[in-house]
């Protein structure tokens, strides 16, 4: 049975992750400031849950030790978390990144796995922006991300195989939700307030269904290590752009909606080609941004949030605004 330290596994990617983790039987670790809580992730024998900072190196040193693979998704995740507190953000995403591949190598890990962002290439305008594109990161957010993959490509080896993911925007329904992504965000508006409004509409939006992005990691989990080592992967699946989004929330609603579109002057678009990892890992998206909207919808109806347009434990900006972490 193969042992997997999942750091930041409590957020909203990790908690759709540990779940299918735990029917593969792994066992798992899940590392976590639980900031959002705890009590969505599963119980079971195989599943151990360690809230901890991952700047404290001393907990870590302690921590890593006999553990096959690491997934790494933690972060003081998107631009408008990370520009609260500039400073914080440095500190987790990227100061503490250092310390934790080398204890990481050091202590016999086969694996690491990084979640990095599709937002490091910048603005293209090439159809297909593909791994071997240069970077342009427009924010202090991408730009460590950047740092980061070049980091953790350094430490690459034939005893500590190290991974780059490069996901494009996750949407769908999580036990940890966030409703601060673009589809979730217009889907919520949608059913709420029986309204959308998009600013423009013409701009690309790179997304992926959650239940895919967790089977992309299990994915490189279970692959030969000459297929992944050293290996940098773009995960998404549609480019479509805001009114096109917008389009698919309006229609999958239970009951019809109205679609208002202010004209803006920021027209950047965002796009990336998954072309590599399906031909490479031969893994390929079961579920779109439609099946993302049914699912949320479904889960809307049964009432599962409280105040899902106001409750901070759904917006990571409310979050880390209420709980100041330093």
């Amino acid at each position: 049975m193969k042992n997997i330290l999942i750091i930041g596994g409590a957020g909203y990617v990790g908690s759709i992750l540990i779940p299918k983790l735990l029917k593969k039987n792994y066992q798992i670790t899940c590392f976590d400031l639980m900031i959002y809580g705890e009590s969505f992730l599963p119980k079971s024998d195989n599943l151990k849950i360690i809230k901890g900072d991952l700047r404290n190196i001393e907990l870590l040193n302690k921590l890593i030790k006999g553990f096959d693979f690491v997934i790494h998704l933690a972060c003081i995740s998107n631009d408008p978390s990370f520009e609260l507190n500039p400073e914080l953000g440095k500190s987790i995403n990227y100061d503490a990144f250092e310390p934790l591949v080398k204890r990481c190598k050091d202590s016999g890990v086969e694996r690491f796995v990084y979640a990095s962002s599709s937002s490091v290439y910048g603005i293209k305008d090439e159809q297909d922006v593909h791994e071997e594109m240069s970077l342009k990161p427009l924010t202090d957010y991408s730009k460590f991300k950047v740092k980061c993959e070049e980091i953790l490509q350094k430490y690459n080896s034939n005893n500590f195989n190290t991974t780059i993911i490069r996901p494009a925007t996750v949407c769908g329904y999580s036990p940890r939700q966030r409703l601060d992504v673009i589809v979730n965000i217009l889907t919520n508006l949608g059913y709420h307030k029986k309204e959308i409004t998009i600013m423009g509409g013409s701009q690309l939006r790179p997304n992926i269904h959650i239940d895919d992005m967790a089977e992309a990691y299990i994915k490189v989990l279970e692959t030969d290590n000459k297929l992944i080592s050293g290996e940098i992967f773009n995960v998404g699946y549609e480019n479509q752009s805001v009114n096109e989004i917008a389009n698919l929330v309006e229609k999958n609603m239970p009951f019809k909606i109205s679609k208002k579109i202010i004209e803006t002057n920021d027209n950047r678009s965002y796009h990336i080609s998954s072309k590599k990892i399906f031909e490479k890992l031969d893994f390929s998206p079961e579920k779109n941004i439609s099946d993302a909207v049914k699912d949320l919808v479904k889960v809307f109806e049964k009432k599962l949030f409280t105040n899902p347009l106001t409750n901070s434990i759904y917006y990571n900006v409310k979050k880390m605004n209420e709980i100041n972490l330093k």
